[in-house]
């Protein structure tokens, strides 16, 4: 059984390995501060984290201290409480991330769990999650993920040939295209790259699933901001055909005769309104007209447009294209 003495010993090792990992110097008084012991403690206690294989350097100047430097081996990982659930947690959500890493989080959680204390075990055993809807998407080959994010973290532009959809295998083939990417995003299981196209002089969203870098990159670029400042607001928006505010650009308000019970699963990020007992107003939105009314059709109900022209043009339009298909038999 382990002493009091050297349970807390252990904890105190947890707590300046955080410490050390927190910022790149600390000065040995202000550790000894942080943790409550004195200076002699902490140089013992940065001893036993060297002997585990943590690269501990003392730092030189007026007041002396520590530095964790980056190793050339993988030391014993201590984890606290809540890092230990929070990295198991993250294991679990991982294969819903499309980045082609579910062998080895699978792999990487078994050995976590393996070394858990009991009781954070149950708790990570009690958490279900089921990751679904992203099986048949396109995986995106994680050295290309690592390559694309250090071009974002260096600054540096892109060149890479791009396949688009529909296109065929036998085509000819296209120049490279580049870009200058600003934002590594991913969305709904799918990996983006958010970037300033030079040769159009405008943003670009590209799936990074679909791109294959060339080596070498090309020159550093200066960091621009995306239009409203936030990318996934700009993000969001470009998915909805807007340029700018991250709104439909086109938007209607309709009555169903439905109970609002049977409107608000699907109307997604509309508004739903109770009018009666089997009446609703829903107001909401899509890229065109035409696929706004294709989209409120799919209620099967009779429907009241209010106040746009626009949307009962559309739907005027695809009455007659129903009525063609119909009659073609």
């Amino acid at each position: 059984m382990p002493s009091a003495s050297s349970t807390t010993t252990s904890s105190r090792l947890l707590s300046l390995l955080s410490l050390l990992q927190a910022r790149r110097d600390w000065p040995g008084g202000v550790l000894a501060e942080r943790l409550g012991v004195s200076e002699r403690t902490v140089r013992r206690d940065v001893d036993r984290l060297r002997e585990l294989g943590y690269p501990v350097q003392a730092v030189k100047g007026p007041d002396g201290g520590y530095r964790l430097e980056a190793g050339s081996q993988m030391p014993p990982l201590l984890f606290d409480e809540e890092q230990a659930v929070a990295l198991a947690v993250s294991l679990r959500i991982a294969v819903g991330t499309g980045a082609g890493i579910e062998e080895a989080a699978a792999r990487a959680l078994a050995t976590v769990r393996q070394v858990l204390p009991s009781r954070l075990r149950q708790r990570v055993d009690a958490l279900e999650i089921s990751a679904v809807g992203h099986g048949v998407d396109p995986q995106v080959d994680t050295g290309i993920l690592l390559t694309l994010s250090a071009a974002v973290r260096a600054g540096e532009e892109l060149r890479f040939d791009y396949r688009s959809p529909g296109r065929r295998e036998d085509a000819e083939p296209r120049p490279p295209r580049r870009v200058q990417p600003h934002h590594l995003v991913v969305r709904a299981g799918r990996w983006y790259v958010v970037g300033w196209d030079p040769d159009r002089d405008d943003w670009r969203i590209y799936r990074a699933d679909r791109m294959t870098p060339r080596v070498p990159n090309g020159p550093r670029f200066t960091p621009r901001e995306v239009p409203g400042g936030d990318v996934a607001a700009f993000l969001s928006a470009r998915f909805k055909g807007s340029e700018s505010a991250d709104a439909w650009p086109c938007r209607g308000e309709v009555i169903l005769d439905l109970p609002v019970a049977e409107v608000a699963p699907f109307a997604g990020d509309g508004i739903v309104e109770e009018l009666g007992a089997a009446r609703t107003r829903l107001t909401t939105g899509s890229w065109s007209w035409a696929a706004l009314a294709a989209a409120l059709a799919r209620f099967d109900t009779e429907i009241e447009v209010v106040a746009s022209p626009e949307l009962r043009a559309a739907f005027a339009e695809l009455s007659r294209r129903a009525g063609r298909a119909a009659g073609t038999g």
